[in-house]
């Protein structure tokens, strides 16, 4: 007898470039796992949305502003979950947790798991909306979800550190599909072509939106350390997200302040980020906080070698195959940044980074991952396999 099918409805805030993103992108179009995804965006459809649509999920965006809760989108979206009646709804990150939580406990649905994507680190520097979310969330995590998913051990003990019920939290590593993020020579030389640069040049880049959290500052105070004091081998820093543009004043006077303007590639988000993992010659993290950090594990699932701050689960994801440094040390940073480099130079990109996706290969397999949902939303609903 074949399995009943599971029909499980995500709760997120949008479907832009993001890690959280991501995953419920791979999550939601992984094959033959016996479950019909819907997926509901309480913003706009982003990138995500026309990607999803085409791989057969339904899709639906709410409209409602970034940051902002309407009477008029939030019972929509009640009726929404009343209508699709699903077996389990699945939420992501603080906003989502407690708008879908509550619009699906007036739905109906008990079965609700709530996803954490947030390291709770230094939440003191996210926004005051963020803040005053988490503190609902906590007060309410033991009457709305039966289960809260974290991609990070750090950012399960944190959250329940915080006052969220500790007997409710769950970790499950983010998992990768190594078809699609995998090296490429061909596409990284695409995109080496793009950002302008040409013969042996080293590359370092950071996959990140503009976030006080994802710290550029620290990455550019340590690459201006490096090129005043001859240590950076004549490299080029490609900076890849959301804002990572001209159009960023912040950024532009930084960038100017420390004298990085020939130094530096203001990329852009990318709609293709294993093209610009390949044009990496190393992949620099320099966040202060992280729960999960997608962008290391598809860097190195890309065989890019990693420098990272040790935040977050960022050091687990890497073991032995990078380079881990402290975080909001600039200094220390540089130094890591040299030692890759040097590794790289020594080893040759493609020997320096296989340990790293024999690594990710190993740990954080997509199919593990689907896996670990799947068995999340068959408990908390009681549908069995």
């Amino acid at each position: 007898m074949s399995a009943r099918t599971l029909r499980v409805l995500h709760v997120i805030t949008g479907l832009g470039q993001g890690g959280a993103e991501s995953v419920l992108f791979r999550l939601a179009t992984y094959p033959d796992a016996g479950v019909e995804h819907v997926v509901v965006s309480l913003t706009d459809e982003g990138i995500y949305g026309e990607r999803l649509r085409a791989a057969g999920v339904a899709v639906h965006a709410l409209g409602m502003k970034r940051g902002r809760v309407s009477l008029g989108g939030f019972m929509a979206l009640r009726a929404l979950i009343a209508r699709t009646r699903p077996d389990a709804v699945q939420t992501w990150m603080y906003h989502a947790d407690l708008i879908g939580g509550l619009a699906a406990r007036l739905a109906g649905v008990r079965a609700i798991a709530w996803g954490i994507r947030n390291s709770g680190e230094h939440l003191e520097r996210s926004s005051r909306s963020a803040r005053l979310v988490l503190r609902a969330c906590a007060l309410l995590s033991g009457r709305v979800p039966k289960a809260i998913v974290c991609a990070a051990q750090k950012a399960a003990q944190r959250h329940a550190d915080k006052g969220y019920r500790r007997d409710r939290l769950v970790v499950i590593s983010n998992g990768y599909d190594l078809s699609r993020y995998a090296p490429d020579g061909e596409s990284g030389a695409r995109a080496r072509v793009q950002w302008g640069l040409t013969g042996d040049v080293p590359v370092i880049g950071c996959v990140a939106r503009w976030d006080p959290l994802k710290d550029h500052a620290n990455l550019l105070r340590a690459v201006a350390a490096l090129v005043r004091d001859g240590r950076d081998a004549g490299l080029r820093c490609v900076l890849i997200g959301r804002d990572m543009t001209a159009g960023n004043p912040e950024l532009g006077a930084m960038i100017d302040r420390l004298g990085l303007r020939e130094r530096v590639v203001l990329a852009g988000p990318s709609d293709d980020v294993p093209a610009a993992m390949n044009g990496l010659d190393l992949h620099v993290l320099s966040s202060c906080a992280e729960g999960f950090p997608n962008v290391v594990a598809e860097a190195m699932a890309c065989g890019v070698y990693c420098v990272v701050t040790d935040v977050g689960d960022a050091a687990y994801i890497v073991g032995d195959a990078g380079v881990v440094v402290p975080p909001e040390q600039a200094e220390a940073l540089a130094r890591g940044i040299e030692t890759g480099l040097r590794e790289v130079a020594a080893r040759g990109r493609e020997r320096a980074g296989a340990p790293g996706r024999a690594r990710v290969l190993e740990h954080f397999d997509l199919a593990r991952m689907v896996q670990g949902y799947i068995a999340v939303w068959r408990r908390i609903s009681g549908v069995q396999a």
